[in-house]
């Protein structure tokens, strides 16, 4: 055996940094004080233009004349850009149906819809001249809401339908049976980085481009496409978005090509940045629902066959709205098996923005539904409602096939809620709480313990891959690219703890840098709560190609057995010998072995027939329970949540401090969503609820005053996932039905819990009285 030249050092018992540690996010110091650098933090190019979109006034009419001399003539613009001005296509449609335009030519189809745009010397030049256009329009009646379809009802992308048994004939035979129609209300991204692009003209048809994107592959394609150069040609990079909740995967597309094209045209640096109000206007949001539902059950509250449609209002293109629809009827089910089923989507079309991702894709929608439908039995039956849920439970080895034909084979919700309901204290709060409303005639208390069952992965089956690039440098320092993008979630740290793992490295070792399509092409959206899943495993993957082939080489030439070469804790063993990481890279790279790898990884198992409504489309499931008790005020509807308890399932946690942190925030935006949020559109198209002043996101006094979060630490993930973790993005979101159940249990006691309050979302203080006067009335009738 060759002598081992290694160095004399003490080991550390284990590195600093790795797998399934809590470890602070990479730029949370950055964040507090201000040091992280965003797009509009970075040093702008000498003679950096930028840019404003100029938008429609009117939500539905042809457009009869456009006349923009006073706004070329406006100080500090540079010039003007409308549709004639695009090289390329005039097109940035997601899903390729060519139905979302650029800037509208003909028609404008929304109030906010960009007709052109102008390209000054400042921001707030730009901003007034855009103010100085006169565009006449020919008006049509505007179709707003979801209600106003019933005469026209278009689509804007084929529906959906799932179905399994015969839902109709069991729904005749069942021993009871109601229906029912719920409103689910949208909700606004609100990222405290607003949309925003800068666009570097380069030579040979170049272009470099800055944008705050979830899916910086697609903004590549979409600004070659409007351009009309190869996607070789566009650069796109992003270090890091101040939030971004499903409105930067497609909603950046159009400031990222406006910004490119002004770039080519006047050979200058573009930024372009809105407005808040103008973002609000001209953006996407979640999709606004109405659910109708037909349900059969038994006496102990056991459904027998359910029908569902899911109306949604879609706006004036398909952006993403066939796959958020689609995932609405995959959650339709939440945790519970349904022996007959239907269920269809509606997505249709209106002249409002063209709604789009927007965190957990269109499942929230899905699992409030379906949660009223629980909701319904129990008040029918007079049961507590936690007993109607355990009673639809899926089954672990029988009543486990979905909707979709998908078999539940990981199912831990069982377990979830006991734990829950234990820890909690459920029973005897619930017991206090019907007790206290029975005294109280002001202020009535209410008490819900609701599950989520959340299946992770793309539908579209192709996204579902992901690509890294991983370099060791010969100091034993570590590069680590990949697709994923960081939106302040942790995504970036929890794949360099997954890298420092797999080379036993402290986690300070290894550097994360910006995601770039220079680097790792053709990437999915860091969306569907698959980014750590898909580019933790590529990431995993390509350190574990440069590992190998050190453990080959330090095999050949200390001429010792593979398995004699171990990575512990900043050092490698050598059949029995020690020396750093550092120094056997050194010894690699004297001997010319490949220190940089690429890897790649795709989800395995998983497949989708949308024709059938058959298929395996979720590698797995996440699991969770959250118990809420809130408090009214029946004079006024106002309320607060008094307490919350959370038990969660992200399998074996990779950074608990970071999943505890998702947990938390997803129940709070949840929770907004379900009771302040609330978006309004006038009779004439044009958003109301446009600013902080007139759109209520939570505050932190609005948090449960007692709030309790756990992570199950038993999980292990059952399927092969990076680590046997899970994902854990999404699914918190829908804890927070438990804050809309408690109202409603609330809201219910006013008429001695005899009735079912149907309670739509968002439940605001207005909607809350409302819903007492209505539950007072007709228990007095």
């Amino acid at each position: 055996m060759k002598p081992i030249r290694g160095e004399a050092f003490e080991a550390d018992a284990t590195i600093r940094g790795g797998a399934h540690v809590s470890q602070r996010h990479d730029s949370a110091h950055k964040h507090v004080t201000g040091e992280a650098v965003y797009i509009d933090d970075m040093v702008e190019p000498i003679g950096t233009l930028h840019g404003c979109l100029g938008l429609s006034t009117v939500a539905n009419g042809a457009i009869l004349s456009v006349d923009l001399e006073a706004v070329r003539a406006a100080p500090g613009v540079v010039g003007v850009l409308t549709a004639v001005d695009i090289p390329g296509e005039n097109d940035i449609s997601p899903t390729g149906r060519h139905d979302e335009p650029v800037f509208a030519e003909t028609e404008v189809l929304f109030h906010g819809q960009p007709i052109f745009a102008v390209i000054a010397e400042t921001r707030d030049a730009a901003r007034r001249a855009c103010l100085k256009a006169e565009i006449t329009y020919e008006e049509r009646p505007p179709v707003i809401d979801i209600l106003d379809t019933a005469d026209d009802p278009r689509l804007v992308t084929p529906p959906l339908t799932l179905a399994r048994g015969d839902a109709a004939q069991a729904l005749e035979s069942a021993p009871h049976r109601l229906d029912g129609t719920m409103r689910i209300g949208g909700q606004d991204h609100f990222y405290l980085e607003g949309q925003i692009a800068m666009a570097l003209p380069g030579e040979d048809g170049d272009v470099q481009v800055f944008s705050s994107t979830q899916h910086p592959s697609e903004v590549q394609h979409m600004v070659a496409h409007v351009l009309g150069v190869p996607s070789n040609a566009v650069t796109v990079e992003v270090r890091r978005m101040g939030g971004g909740f499903g409105g930067k995967e497609t909603q950046g597309n159009i400031f990222a090509a406006v910004a490119a094209v002004a770039a080519k045209r006047f050979g200058r640096a573009v930024k372009v940045r809105p407005d808040r109000d103008d973002d609000m206007v001209a953006t996407g949001k979640r999709h606004d629902f109405l659910v109708d539902y037909d349900v059969g059950f038994d006496a102990n509250g056991r459904i027998q066959a359910i029908d569902y449609t899911y109306a949604a209002r879609c706006g004036y293109s398909s952006d993403l709205s066939g796959p958020v629809t689609d995932r609405a009827l995959f959650h339709c089910d939440n945790a519970y098996y349904y022996p007959a089923v239907k269920a269809v989507s509606a997505p249709l079309f209106t002249n409002t923005v063209s709604n789009t991702a927007f965190r957990g894709f269109g499942g929230p929608q899905g699992v409030v539904a379906c949660e009223r439908v629980i909701e319904e039995i129990a008040y029918a039956l007079g049961k507590d409602p936690l007993e109607v849920r355990r009673a639809n439970f899926y089954g672990t080895d029988d009543r486990n096939v979905t909707p979709y034909h998908q078999t539940v084979e990981d199912n831990v919700i069982h377990r979830v809620v006991d734990e829950l309901e234990a820890s909690s204290d459920y029973q005897a709060r619930r017991a206090e709480i019907l007790a206290f409303n029975r005294e109280s005639r002001i202020i009535k208390r209410g008490i819900a313990l609701t599950p989520v069952k959340f299946g992770i992965s793309f539908t579209a089956t192709h996204f579902n891959q992901a690509g890294a690039l991983v370099h060791v440098y010969t100091d034993g320092s570590v590069h680590l690219n990949h697709g994923g993008t960081e939106m302040g979630q942790g995504l970036f740290t929890k794949v360099a703890q997954i890298v420092a793992e797999e080379f036993q490295i402290d986690l300070d070792r290894v550097k994360i840098t910006a995601t770039t399509t220079g680097k790792v092409p053709n990437t999915s959206a860091t969306a569907a709560s698959s980014g750590t899943d898909l580019n933790g495993m590529a990431a995993q993957v390509a350190a574990r190609t440069i590992k190998d082939r050190l453990i080959a080489f330090a095999a050949d030439f200390y001429d010792v057995p593979a398995e004699s070469v171990v990575f512990s804790a900043n050092r490698v063993d050598v059949g029995g010998h020690a020396m750093s990481f550092a120094e056997l890279v050194k010894q690699a790279y004297v001997a010319r072995v490949q220190l940089s790898a690429a890897g790649f990884y795709k989800t395995p198992k998983i497949h989708w027939d949308r024709d059938k409504g058959t298929g395996r489309p979720f590698y797995y499931y996440a699991y969770g329970a959250a118990c809420s008790e809130v408090s009214i005020d029946t004079l006024t509807g106002e309320y607060q949540v008094e307490r919350t308890d959370i038990l969660h399932d992200v399998g074996k946690s990779l950074n608990p401090a970071i999943d505890l942190g998702q947990v938390e925030g997803g129940f709070i935006q949840g929770m907004g969503w379900l009771t302040t949020e609330e978006l309004w559109w006038d009779g004439k198209g044009r958003l109301r609820t446009h600013a902080p002043s007139t759109y209520k996101i939570p505050l932190a006094s609005d948090r449960p005053l007692i709030f309790n979060t756990r992570l199950a630490e038993w999980s292990e993930n059952a399927e092969r996932a990076v680590r046997r973790s899970k994902a854990v993005g999404e699914p918190p979101f829908m804890l927070a039905v438990s804050v809309l159940e408690a109202l409603s249990m609330a809201v219910a006691s006013t008429a001695d819990y005899r009735i079912c309050p149907r309670l739509d979302a968002p439940a605001t203080p207005e909607r809350v009285l409302t819903a007492i006067e209505r539950l007072k009335a007709a228990g007095a009738a």
